[in-house]
């Protein structure tokens, strides 16, 4: 098979890039260049920091900071929007300065192994509960304000742990 030919087949299998990948496609992309995601730091004015509880198999089970990868032609603002709004259930203010970007690296793992983070502070309205309805503290999606950093982050957030004491 020539080249042309498989990068014909993914382009036809990748109908609309903007809106993400089908999952074995993302992962094979993620297996040959680095993602950019975004991460949100959300407190409230108390200093408590909104968290979400992840069990997943490349992650691993712990909390973690709201985040999403960037899709093609979709600018970092919008990224953040759409992550508050499907992970924390509003959106939020922010920051548009990120807080840190770091470069994160996984010798161990091809699969999501090369990521540029980006980390904005974020803030929601001063009325904001959690709503987890149906969820339990240990399902994955569950949101909880923490006042210090737990011991169950994951350790590809370990990065912040710092932002979050």
């Amino acid at each position: 098979m020539k080249s042309s030919d498989a990068i014909g087949a993914l382009k036809a299998y990748a109908t609309d890039p903007t809106v993400g990948l089908p999952d074995d496609l993302f992962y094979f992309v993620s297996e040959i260049t680095p993602m950019v995601n975004v991460d949100l730091l959300i407190k409230d004015p108390n200093g408590r920091v909104l968290l979400a509880w992840r069990d997943d198999p490349l992650a691993g089970q712990g909390w973690h900071l709201p985040g999403g990868i960037v899709r093609f032609r979709e600018t970092l603002e919008t990224r953040i929007q759409k992550v508050a709004e499907t992970e924390v259930g509003a959106l939020v203010d922010f920051d548009p300065a990120p807080v840190a970007i770091n470069q994160v690296i996984n010798y161990h793992r091809e699969t999501r192994g090369h990521f540029i983070s980006i980390l904005y502070k974020c803030s929601l309205p001063a009325d904001f509960v959690p709503k987890n309805a149906g969820l339990s503290p240990r399902d994955a999606g569950f949101v909880k304000w923490h006042e210090a950093c737990p011991s169950d982050l994951l350790k590809l957030h370990d990065i912040y742990r710092r932002y979050l004491s």
